[in-house]
């Protein structure tokens, strides 16, 4: 009953609302007089803004948290969470950062960059196409505008301009009326079971692929009348030579990807697709490519733009080189696919309109430009896609996009509880525990560590404090669902065998100290061995920076963000060491040590390690088996335990048991044991010494 209580608790915290962590308080000190901030709304997180007037009062925008709308994952997989304020008209009226873990701002470049950057959207409106380190800058317009980037936090920069643009399109769409008002959680879906076997021509004819091709003659026409005309002296010189011959194909589609692409192309992209992603493929061949000779890969193009329902949606550039199926029909010179992230609200169900904007200069040193846009059409057939269902958050997606990774981590989670629970077969034969736990341990850090980032850490106890504090729940943990499913099973395992389960089999950064540890007794490394009452002391250290982390989460979040690198997680497994020296030396001078002093991190100094022995003390069970010469006189066990984790009156210390099971394996072997060989010996000398008694008697 304790058990079931406590999951259903920790699930029931967990599926309560992701919420932001800004109070309608701290909004009034943001906006002073005269604005007024209203009470949060209850169908949107976000809080309207004021104007009191002499006559009436005003609306003059919303403000909200990108973390309530967009949580789309930073470079260290967390979200960054900024304010956004924008006026009914769509323009931004604030953009500014409230929380970040993105290392090349904290560890790096600093923080004055980053706030920089995301102080250019002030005034910039959702209207309006937004490009991020353009190398020839435009003056902004109705259309477009251009802002700079950040040398050396390209990728960090995008993901944040991400998030304010998907953040603040799903507000425009719910309370400005854009998009007529069409609820952004209420969108078609790609029906990805339906896989027609079409031509490149029907697919032509259906409209799936669509084409324009312009000879230069028809691109002149374009700037007729305008000083653009007469600019292109080499279209001049052959008026009918083709400008652009372009095809645009809806490629996630599977009726169109799975036909347009050869077999192992379609499973590249799909590869790099996430749930509710979308994809297009753009060919081209002419003088006019959709990629400038100035643009750089992976961003997003300024040659071809898209629109639904009036508002811009960034396409990106995969960078993805894909093998087209049928080379004979379609043009293979220039070709891009472009991605449209699911967070940005595209509905497959609606038109999307296209737009191949076409620029002349003219003049030299500040040469006025001309612009003519070539639009086009396309909409996704309906027996494609599914019509709007219900509300679907976010985070739904994200399981089921990750479904084979969370399907093998509860095989794998299944195995190790099987395991545990059946000890007496698993540790029958010591050689066939000792690989099964090297394998396992090499599936905890190739697996869950480096390919399905599932370290827990101190960092998930934090934001709990924090958010707790905010008054908000804990549902940002459900877009994490390798978390959530570890932080389950790991309550389960702190009620059934303490700590031990955690940090002895499933903690990747914990398993690769354990096996640096055995490296270096292999290279006979010199070892040091801790006295007992240092080691004691010693243990004491990770309670410590424990209280001092979660001491400064409740007060000071930017001292707990410098405290928590006291845990190595984020640079030896999160990053994979690619960090700043200082912090690979740390990680790496850990590991090193382990190599001589047996798992030091994990038993001095892991404050999560700490937090886990404190919550392990209701456990439930005593699952170490013991004699009763256990400690008087045997100490076999003691001397083998590399944790220092049994007394030396043979009681097992939980909460640094780290649950290697080497005590459970000594315990069970006729071999290794000296209470149980004592025993088997006196089973065997005790028959015979009754013969000889009667034996004796016989004679006599």
């Amino acid at each position: 009953m304790r058990l079931f209580i406590a999951c259903w608790l920790f699930l029931f915290i967990l599926g309560q609302a992701w919420a932001g962590v800004l109070t309608k308080a701290e909004l009034a000190r943001r906006f002073p007089a005269p604005l007024v901030v209203g009470d949060k709304e209850v169908d949107v997180p976000v809080w309207p803004l004021f104007k009191q007037n002499a006559t009436a009062t005003d609306l003059v925008g919303y403000v909200f948290e990108s973390v309530d709308l967009a949580p789309i994952p930073g470079f260290s997989g967390v979200p960054v969470n900024l304010l956004i304020a924008i006026n009914p008209q769509g323009s931004f009226l604030e953009v500014a950062v409230l929380s970040h873990h993105e290392p090349v701002f904290l560890d790096g470049l600093g923080e004055a960059p980053l706030f920089q950057f995301v102080q250019q959207y002030k005034n910039l409106s959702l209207k309006q196409n937004i490009a991020i380190g353009a190398r020839t800058k435009r003056a902004a317009d109705t259309t477009h505008a251009d802002i700079d980037g950040v040398s050396k936090a390209t990728a960090s920069v995008r993901i944040i301009n991400q998030s304010v643009l998907a953040s603040a399109l799903k507000v425009s769409r719910k309370k400005l009326g854009f998009a007529q008002g069409r609820d952004p959680d209420q969108l078609a879906r790609i029906r990805m079971a339906v896989v027609d076997k079409l031509s490149v021509t029907q697919m032509l004819e259906q409209g799936l692929i669509q084409h324009v091709r312009l000879s230069n003659k028809e691109v002149e026409a374009l700037f007729a009348g305008s000083p653009g005309a007469g600019l292109d002296k080499e279209g001049a010189r052959d008026p009918e030579g083709i400008f652009i011959d372009f095809y645009l194909a809806y490629v996630s589609v599977p009726s169109v990807g799975r036909n347009l692409l050869t077999e192992r192309s379609w499973n590249k992209l799909r590869n790099r697709l996430d749930e509710g992603d979308h994809a297009m493929l753009v060919l081209s061949r002419g003088r006019y490519s959709v990629l400038g000779d100035d643009f750089v890969r992976g961003t997003v193009p300024d040659r071809l733009l898209l629109k639904q329902d009036g508002l811009p949606i960034d396409m990106r550039d995969l960078d993805l080189e894909l093998n087209l199926a049928d080379t004979a029909s379609l043009p293979t010179e220039n070709n891009v696919v472009l991605r449209i992230i699911s967070q940005a609200g595209l509905d497959a169900a609606s038109p999307l309109a296209f737009s191949l904007p076409i620029t002349r200069s003219k003049g030299i040193v500040y040469p006025e430009r001309i612009t003519r846009n070539v639009d086009l059409s396309y909409r996704l057939p309906a027996r494609f896609h599914t019509t709007p269902q219900g509300s679907d958050a976010s985070w739904r997606a994200t399981w089921t996009g990750r479904k084979v990774e969370l399907l093998s981590l509860l095989a794998g989670l299944a195995l190790l509880a099987g395991a545990l629970a059946w000890q007496k077969r698993l540790v029958r034969d010591s050689r066939q525990f000792l690989w099964f736990r090297r394998v396992f341990l090499l599936f905890t850090i190739g697996f869950i560590g480096y390919y399905a980032q599932g370290q827990l850490s101190i960092v998930n106890l934090t934001g709990a404090i924090q958010a707790a504090m905010a008054g908000r729940g804990l549902g940002f943990f459900l877009f994490d669902p390798m978390t959530v499913i570890l932080w389950a099973f790991v309550l389960f395992s702190l009620l059934m065998w303490g700590r031990g389960t955690f940090c002895g089999w499933l903690c990747p950064f914990g398993a690769l100290q354990e096996f640096t540890g055995k490296l270096g007794q292999w290279l006979r490394l010199p070892q040091w061995k801790i006295r007992p009452r240092l080691d004691a002391r010693l243990k004491w250290i990770k309670y410590v920076l424990l209280a001092a982390i979660l001491a400064s989460s409740m007060f000071s979040s930017q001292l707990t963000d410098k405290l928590v690198e006291l845990e190595p997680f984020k640079t030896a497994i999160t990053l994979n060491f690619v960090r700043a020296w200082p912090f690979v030396a740390y990680a790496v001078g850990l590991l090193l040590l382990s190599s001589v002093s047996y798992k030091f991190f994990c038993r001095y100094l892991c404050p999560f390690g700490g937090a886990l022995a404190l919550l392990g003390r209701v456990r439930l069970f005593s699952w170490i088996p013991r004699r009763k010469e256990c400690g008087t006189p045997c100490q076999t066990c003691r001397h083998r335990c590399e944790y220092h984790a049994i007394a030396p009156d043979g009681k097992v210390d939980y909460g640094e048991c780290f649950q290697c099971m080497d005590c459970v394996v000594i315990y069970a072997s006729d071999e290794k044991c000296a209470p149980l060989m004592l025993d088997i010996k006196r089973a065997r000398t005790i028959p015979i010494a009754r013969a000889t008694v009667e034996e004796s008697s016989n004679a006599a």
